[in-house]
């Protein structure tokens, strides 16, 4: 069973950083075993009265047996203390007294939301709702710690990502500190044993979203049916590629169709977490579009003009910092050149980011593209070309993805050791990424601009066609609000996952955890009345 809070897993926030933690896995019994399991559950007298009563939980053989070969003994630390990660399940789905919350000072605790579970660092929960004594309730984040004073062992307290912490939340008995956070303690309200908590935790996948924590929009769009949910989807679907084409007409206004296009894949090599220095970067096209030829003088243009390299070369890797004395060479004839359009480091996001979305493997990836000289004009053949639903991901991937780098096909970045294995620059999620943020839009634009009809019907159905994305936390969550269970079928395309994010940024993200003063439920009662079945094209506007 998959239950990832975090990337840090470890069972205890007193390992040191950087260290690389994981789970241990219960192992599977031996055969010698096996044959004993078995030979248990041979029926030595059949009994031809038996009524089927089921065995108490005492009694199961299934639960005796799990109880002891389980990986409830997981749950533990060698200090014989509960996880992190089973407070964090017992936060989430609330399973404790909560009528009998109180903080180490002794005031009330109303937990009206207990937020929604951080993935990408900072405090564990965010999002939540809670009021404190006498105060009025207010929305912020909880931080989850064995001990008290993990809050400043950790350096939450020099951390401005736990500025907007309302509650620590500890195991053990703390004493109330002056001019410290609101601290509650879960040792003595837990509603059961930790033991049964053990074994729901892994029988009942807590990681899932609560049901009663479920977005009111939840209830509203279970009334309606498959064919009703898919077409509000895809009209919301259509909002969002409209305002995409939206912001790549302007942008062609200004600066043209090409330049454009290159903001538009800059952004999209972003992600999330280097957007916005990705779109700076591609603004400044013109000033270091030439004069480069090879895809190595683009990398060592690009990652210098990005700030992004490494002002000392290291002695423990002399093979990488080949290649990095080669960058730094060719980059020290033109930096006085850019000087002045060279980004601050502190422009890049690094916490939280997988190695394979590092903006310097980005800016190597881009570097190919640019040298190859005719990128945009494979995107405009490929636009024209008729092309199956199930070609789609593959023939897109074949112009953008690249075959061989001399470097990063066997580093994650430029200090990292070269890897065993071969790394792709591009791999099938992020051409995903690119095609529904980038080269639809931007092509769409481009033919109704053109007035050419049919392109224009191709690439509206090839948005609906396209393959689903990896999701991230934005849409797992957004997924898990509005749909709930059962219903995932219906994420079978991107251009649906497009529509759930939209609905959560144009109503979710502006209402609170308890979905406060969201009118998201109107909307989908007024969907439902209107009994709409099949939702019409996309269109250049909204009539």
């Amino acid at each position: 069973m998959k239950y990832n809070w975090k990337n840090r897993v470890s069972a205890n926030k007193n390992s040191s950083p950087g260290s690389a933690c994981s789970y241990k896995q219960a192992s599977r019994p031996s055969d010698a075993f096996k044959f004993l399991l078995c030979a248990d559950l041979t029926l030595r007298h059949h009994r031809r009265n038996s009524n089927f009563k089921m065995s108490p939980p005492s009694e199961n053989f299934y639960t005796c047996w799990r109880a002891r070969l389980g990986p409830t003994n997981l749950l533990h630390d060698e200090n014989d203390l509960p996880t992190e990660r089973l407070l964090q399940a017992v936060w989430l789905h609330q399973r404790l007294k909560r009528d009998q919350l109180r903080t180490a000072d002794g005031k009330n605790v109303r937990v009206f939301h207990p937020g929604f579970a951080s993935t990408e660092g900072g405090p564990d929960f965010y999002g939540a709702v809670i009021q404190i004594g006498d105060d009025p309730p207010r929305s912020g984040d909880v931080e989850i710690d064995l001990r008290a004073s993990g809050w400043h062992a950790h350096g939450h307290d020099r951390n401005p990502n736990f500025q907007n912490v309302l509650l620590h939340v500890v195991w053990d008995d703390a004493r109330p500190v002056a001019r410290a956070l609101p601290l509650l303690s879960l040792s003595r309200v837990l509603d059961a044993p930790l033991s049964e908590l053990g074994l729901w935790l892994e029988s009942e996948s807590p990681g899932s979203f609560p049901r009663n924590l479920r977005g009111k929009c939840c209830t509203a769009l279970s009334g309606l049916d498959d064919t009703q949910l898919a077409g509000l989807l895809r009209e919301v679907a259509s909002v969002r590629f409209q305002n995409k084409t939206a912001h790549f007409r302007t942008r062609a206004r200004h600066v043209g169709w090409e330049r454009s296009l290159w903001e538009g894949l800059f952004r999209a090599l972003g992600y999330k977490h280097n957007a916005w220095p990705m779109q700076n970067l591609a603004e400044l096209h013109p000033r270091w579009a030439c004069g480069a030829d090879s895809v190595f003088d683009w990398q060592a243009r690009l990652l210098g003009v990005s700030g992004l390299l490494p002002l000392e070369l290291s002695r423990a890797q002399p093979a990488q910092d080949g290649y990095l004395r080669r960058i730094w060479d060719r980059w020290w004839r033109e930096r006085d050149e850019f000087h002045d359009c060279i980004l601050p480091r502190a422009a890049w996001k690094f916490h939280g980011l997988r190695p394979a979305n590092h903006p310097q493997r980005r800016l190597a990836l881009a570097a190919h593209w640019l040298a190859a000289g005719d990128t945009i004009q494979q995107l405009e053949r490929w636009c024209a070309t008729d092309l199956p639903d199930a070609r789609l991901l593959d023939s897109l991937r074949q112009i953008l993805e690249v075959r061989r780098d001399e470097f990063w096909s066997g580093h994650w970045t430029l200090r990292s050791a070269r890897s065993s294995k071969t790394l792709p620059l591009l791999g099938g999620a992020r051409v995903t990424d690119l095609a529904v943020n980038a080269v639809l839009p931007w092509l769409w634009t481009r033919v109704v601009e053109g007035k050419n009809q049919k392109l224009q019907r191709v690439l509206e159905r090839r948005y609906f066609a396209w393959p689903p994305a990896q999701e991230n936390s934005v849409l797992r969550l957004a997924r898990q609000r509005l749909l709930g269970p059962g219903r995932n079928h219906l994420c079978r395309s991107a251009a649906v996952q497009q529509g759930l994010m939209q609905i959560a940024r144009d109503f979710c993200g502006r209402a609170n955890a308890l979905c406060e003063p969201c009118r998201f439920t109107e909307l989908a009662s007024a969907w439902r009345m209107q009994a709409a079945t099949q939702p019409p094209p996309l269109r250049t506007g909204c009539s």
